[in-house]
């Protein structure tokens, strides 16, 4: 694949080139936003020539520091990549009280490759690989999310929001389910659903999850894996904006409060062949021989892609027995103790359900790595073990399945050793992801903790 770099005649009928800035970013291997904030009257220049920006800024560590490491900087020079938007029209930011709108992109090489370490291109290297086999992945995204006292990020404490329609009491206690909950945030939810509509999210149901303040809003599910990561990409951004907007804070970090439930990020994946019919489907409760060659595979690659599902420090303490967050790679039909779940189904809708990954992390890898996953064991015409019908913390344990990483440097390496996400993801990238893992857990290790001046001082 390769960009035109003349681009065509793009229609900007909607926009307001006069008085309308915009922002133009990719994502980095964290799934941070970088970029440039550019006048309206660049437009066309952008989607005619892209924007310029160093490569290195794909591996750049989670603070935004070079990582000297990944091979990106020294090496070449810090030469610029060009990103060239993904998308024909700039995208309306309503929340934002300035005019401005945003385009999203995704970085080529100068001589029009693809940039392997952009996460955006190793999700379409792979769906292509998909595409030559007749078959497209259809998936959609649950993301988890804690609203926030506003003052949250100023005091780098999370504090659970006060509802502020008709209630006037702080979120302190777990609520699931609850529709008096988001009574109280009225008027946050429906700027949140206006704001998607305006920007092409297809959100879906909102329901109050298991910790104080903590929502999941799904995104429905599309045919076009890149879609479906930009989407997820863009409604983090969207509810930030949205909640800053009203006084609130959002956070995605994967464990806000550590006796509270974690923030999941759930992905739903099917293939459907060329007449659109649903390959995991063989018309019984029990899906198709692929649904289990595809599950194998993730059963076998889901430990050297933990780095992709946890990135962080913090990701780690989702990971717990009886946390909802799996620590075994297992599977099971309507189970949610597993890490990949059949959902109950008509069996035209027969479809893996992976629950492993944290809200934080990058939405593209994630899917990326997924259906890495789920292709090595096609291809490979892998078996899983039997499905547990039962609690998967005990059993999967019982019957000695594969252990997943519950520490950062064990998951850094897994990664760096693993060969079959070199094959399907790249080296580029297994080289520049892990560098960059590799000196963030550097730089916190530098640092001494708070709990550690109160008991040994």
């Amino acid at each position: 694949m390769s960009v035109d770099f003349n681009g065509d005649n793009k229609s900007f009928d909607s926009f307001n080139s006069d008085n309308n800035e915009f922002d133009l970013f990719i994502t980095d291997l964290n799934g941070n936003l970088r970029g440039k904030r550019m006048p309206g009257n660049s437009l066309k220049k952008v989607f005619k020539e892209g924007v310029k920006l160093p490569r290195s800024v794909i591996g750049f560590d989670n603070w935004g520091d070079d990582v000297l490491e990944n091979g990106l900087v020294f090496e070449t020079g810090d030469s610029d990549g060009v990103c060239m938007p993904v998308h024909s029209t700039p995208i309306n930011v309503p929340w934002s009280e300035e005019a401005r709108s945003q385009i999203l992109a995704m970085m080529f090489d100068p001589d029009g490759k693809p940039f392997d370490a952009d996460p955006r291109q190793i999700l379409l290297s792979i769906v292509k690989r998909f595409a030559d086999m007749g078959l497209t992945p259809v998936m959609a995204t649950e993301l988890e999310f804690y609203l926030l006292d506003g003052a949250s990020e100023e005091n780098r404490i999370p504090e659970p929001p006060i509802l502020s329609e008709g209630h006037g009491r702080r979120l302190y206690d777990t609520d699931c389910y609850s529709i008096e909950e988001m009574d109280g945030l009225s008027s946050f939810f429906a700027e949140v659903r206006s704001a998607c509509e305006e920007q092409g999210i297809p959100a879906d149901t909102i329901i109050s999850e298991l910790g104080p303040g903590q929502f999941e809003i799904n995104l429905m599910h599309v045919a076009d894996p890149a879609l479906a990561g930009d989407h997820a990409t863009l409604f983090k951004r969207l509810v930030k904006g949205v909640a800053r907007k009203h006084g609130y804070g959002a956070t995605f970090m994967a464990k806000p409060y550590a006796d509270k439930s974690g923030n999941g990020f759930h992905v739903h994946f099917s293939l459907i062949d060329s007449n659109g019919n649903n390959v995991f489907d063989d018309g019984t409760d029990a899906g198709s021989e692929l649904l289990r060659h595809a599950i194998a595979g993730l059963m076998e690659t889901m430990a050297d892609s933990m780095l992709i599902f946890a990135p962080h420090l913090n990701s780690y303490r989702r990971f717990a027995a009886g946390a909802h967050a799996p620590t075994f790679a297992s599977w099971g039909y309507e189970n949610r103790t597993v890490a990949l779940r059949v959902p109950e189904s008509e069996p035209v809708a027969r479809r893996i359900e992976h629950r492993v990954s944290g809200a934080d992390a990058n939405p593209y890898l994630v899917l990326a790595s997924v259906l890495a996953g789920a292709l090595y064991g096609i291809e490979n015409k892998l078996q899983p073990p039997s499905a547990i019908e039962g609690d998967a913390y005990a059993e999967a344990e019982e019957r000695d399945l594969p252990r997943l990483p519950t520490r950062w440097d064990d998951a850094t390496l897994a990664l760096k050793e693993s060969e079959v996400l070199k094959e399907y993801m790249g080296e580029s990238f297994v080289r520049v992801y892990s560098a960059a893992k590799e000196q963030e857990q550097r730089k916190i290790q530098s640092r001494i903790s708070d709990v550690e001046y109160e008991a040994y001082l």
